[in-house]
Order: C-alpha cells, then structure tokens, then sequence
C-alpha cells in the first residue's frame, strides 16, 4: 500500500505518523511544498520575537525523525491530481502513484486587489521565507503598515510590538477580529492596542501602494497617506484547491468531505485547512484553520485510509489569542442562535469581558477577554453539552460564575 500525503504542516505530518503505527509495512510519501523541513506556522511569531530560532518552528525536533519512521519527505508541488491512473503530476514533470491519497495542502493568504501589493518591502507573514524578510525590515523603530487586524494579524501585532516598531494597524471591518469578537470585545481589544502605542484605524481601507523616496507610501480611503519601512498583510486565508480542479474532487470553501475524510472521490481523502469538515456546534461542514482541527482531521483522516473506520465527531470553533498581552476567546456559536439568550459582563477600565450564549439551558457560544482562568471549563461545557438546569439563571445574572457551573454540574459539589 502506498499512501502519499500532500501537505507537510501539523494535518499531513500527524497523518503520517498515524499511517505508520496503524500500518507498519506501508510505504507512507510525505510531500512539502517549501525548502524546509515540516514546520508550525504558529510558531512564526515567536521566531519574529528572537523567543525561538528557526529550528524552533520545526514540527519534530528529533535529527532523524521520519526516517526513523519510515516516512519518506520530499520537497514537492503537485500540479494535478489523475484519479483514474491514480497518480500525481508534479511541477519538475514526473508523476508519483498512490493508493490511498490525503490532500493536506492548508491554506494561502489571500492577496487583495490594490495597486502596489508587488512592490519591495510588502509581505505577508505565512512561511519561514516571509519570516526572514520581515525580521529584516522591522528592526525597532521601524514604520510598519499591517494590513488586517484578523486572528493573523493579531497574531502579527504582538511579535510587530515586541520588536519596538512604529505599528499602523488598518482594519476594513469596524473593529478588531471581526470573525471572532462582537463589537464590545473587540473595540476593547482596539484601545488596549492604542494604550499600547499602536496606532488602530478600524473600518479604513488602503486603496494603494506606492514608492516614495526609497520607502513604500501607503494610501488610505480616508485620503491620508502614510510612510512605511514595511507593510505587512493579513487580510485572509484561502484553502489550496485549485490544483483540484479536472480531478472530479468537489469544493466550496474547502474539499467537501464526510465524516471519514473521505473527498467525493474514491481513495482521495482531505485534512485541515483545506478540508471542509464537520462543525461540532453547528452540525454544518466548514473550515475551521486552526491547529487543534489539522491535527484532528490528520489523525482522523489516516485511520480510514488504512482501513479502520472512524468517523469524526467534528471540531469546536475555538480561537485563543495574544494581542499584545491581552487573551481573548471565542468558542463554539459566540454569536449566539436564534431564540437563544445571553449573559454579558463588561469591565472595560480593566479590560475583562465575559459574554455566554444559550440555547435552552446549555451554553453553545461563549465570548471572553482578559481572563484565562476558565478557558478550559467554557470548552468543556459547550462540547458536552451539559444541561445546566438553575444554573442558567445564576449565570444569567451573573457569568462569570462560570467555573462555579460547571463543577456543580459535573461534580456535584
């Protein structure tokens, strides 16, 4: 059996080394894209911040690793998929055959259309390459431009203010991590960043780029313009599919799947950020590209191909961010269901915010800033979905009685 995994991030390397203890005789092809070996681009940031080397970002640490596993890593990129030959075309022209393939190929960032995008000193931060180009521009004291305040970006934001940049934020949206926090969080997290020395330009959009005097010169719907050493931009993924297309394989937002992984054509199976899989709270198929359910498809993904059905239960939207050493979290339908009530708790002077969502009397969605001492219990709620009888009012009047709940709920006490 040989089973071939486009895709080396924490969805393809997770399906390899499953493939191999499920399967110890199989030839197991791992392919990457990138001249690198595996790595997290979570770890990106702290590459930026000097906290780790780029050793640091690899996937598995161990010399020797996926040799010692048997799994054979190559640098690759696949052009077209041939279902009926069962065979992949790559871009040096060869081919390579599979029995069973898993298509982990995660997601791009998505390039807006403005004049200017191509010019030197604009980047996005999403591989080691673009890692290495930023850290070069943004020495302290830098002008920096970062386009989108999104999950990424917010992400970016905080290695950006760590190495003492100048930091423009421009954000099309009204506020910060639009897809994440309603208005009161993140217009929270909007003037943590301005007491922090960012500058934060929300619903403002840069129309264009341009070079002036040696520097790039970012232009504003609001008609200002603005000097930069470097622009960086976060304005959105996109799943990587289009090398798809002619193979019979069906899309929407990501590789329609079933609760097997399986793609709507034999033996070719999808994972993480790629992968439109089963949402838990919705009982709807999306793509959630989030570490924790690349792992999940990964994992899920390999026990099929080699023959052991298990099906996938579906993954949590779940979001946990550091922006500028403020944590906020959404879990599950934060934005709340139909007919279903809420509970909200503001202490904007203090940055804390607590906001529940319900439908009945279990919790579906959850909204927090400025605590993290009960991450783990939101969670925990949500996916067992626990009824919490009179606790439901008690939390309506007050929420962050939160941890409380739960372990009278589930405990007893």
């Amino acid at each position: 059996m040989t089973y071939v995994i486009i895709g080396a991030g924490p969805s393809g390397v997770t399906a390899a080394e499953t493939l191999r203890k499920v399967d110890p005789v199989g030839e197991i092809i791992l392919l990457g894209g990138e001249p690198e070996p595996p790595y997290s681009r979570m770890a990106i940031p702290y590459l930026l911040t000097g906290q780790i080397d780029e050793a640091g970002t690899y996937l598995r640490k161990r010399d020797g690793h996926y040799e010692a596993n048997r799994i054979e890593y190559r640098q690759a990129t696949v052009e077209s998929v041939d279902p009926a030959a069962k065979s992949l075309t790559l871009a040096d022209g060869t081919t390579q055959a599979y029995d069973k393939l898993l298509v982990a190929t995660g997601a791009s960032p998505v390039k807006p259309p403005i004049d200017g995008l191509d010019l030197p000193g604009v980047h996005h931060c999403w591989t080691l390459a673009d890692a290495r180009h930023i850290i070069a521009l943004a020495g302290k004291g830098a002008e920096v431009v970062l386009m989108g305040a999104g999950f990424i970006g917010c992400i970016i934001l905080e290695s950006l203010v760590e190495r003492g940049v100048k930091l423009t934020v421009v954000e099309a949206l009204d506020r910060m991590v639009p897809r994440m926090m309603n208005a009161p969080a993140g217009n929270m997290i909007k003037n943590w960043c301005t007491e922090k020395g960012v500058r934060v330009l929300t619903s403002t959009k840069v129309t264009r780029l341009a070079q002036s005097d040696g520097r790039l010169a970012v232009e504003l719907d609001s008609g200002e313009q603005t000097a930069a050493d470097l622009v960086v931009v976060a304005t959105g993924v996109r799943s990587n599919v289009d090398f798809l297309e002619g193979s019979g394989v069906k899309t929407d937002t990501g590789i329609v799947v079933d609760q097997n992984m399986r793609s709507t054509v034999e033996d070719i199976y999808a994972a993480g950020d790629c992968a439109q899989g089963l949402d838990f709270s919705t009982g709807g198929w999306e793509v959630h590209a989030i570490q924790p359910t690349a792992v999940d498809h990964g994992r899920i993904a390999a026990l099929n191909m080699a023959g052991r059905p298990t099906p996938f239960n579906g993954s949590l939207n779940m979001n946990v961010l550091d922006t500028a050493g403020l944590i906020s979290v959404s879990f599950g339908r934060w934005d709340g269901v139909e007919g279903g009530d809420h509970a909200e708790s503001v202490d904007a002077d203090n940055y804390r915010y607590t906001r529940l969502e319900f439908d009945g009397d279990r919790i579906v969605g959850a909204l927090a800033l400025g605590r993290t001492d009960h991450v783990g219990v939101l969670r925990g709620l949500i996916q067992t979905g626990i009824h919490l009888g009179p606790w439901k009012e008690k939390l309506m009047a007050d929420p962050n009685r939160i941890v409380e709940a739960y372990i009278d709920r589930t405990q007893g006490a």
